[in-house]
């Protein structure tokens, strides 16, 4: 489905096993240097992504 929307995916993912055991009654997570690195890669590559694919459409518009 993606692919179809000319999207680009990435194929790091954040997740959250066991969710009740992670998050407090509030939805705070109780360790939360636990996925902060993940969440920061993720995000990192996510904006990378986003930069250079928005800098290429700026020189070479993409025609779908």
């Amino acid at each position: 489905m993606f692919a179809e929307l000319h999207a680009f995916t990435v194929r790091d993912s954040v997740s959250f096993h066991g969710a009740w055991a992670v998050f407090d009654e509030h939805g705070e997570p109780l360790d939360p240097a636990v996925r902060s690195s993940a969440v920061k890669n993720m995000l990192d590559q996510i904006e990378w992504w986003g930069t250079t694919l928005r800098d290429a459409r700026a020189v070479r518009p993409y025609a779908a």
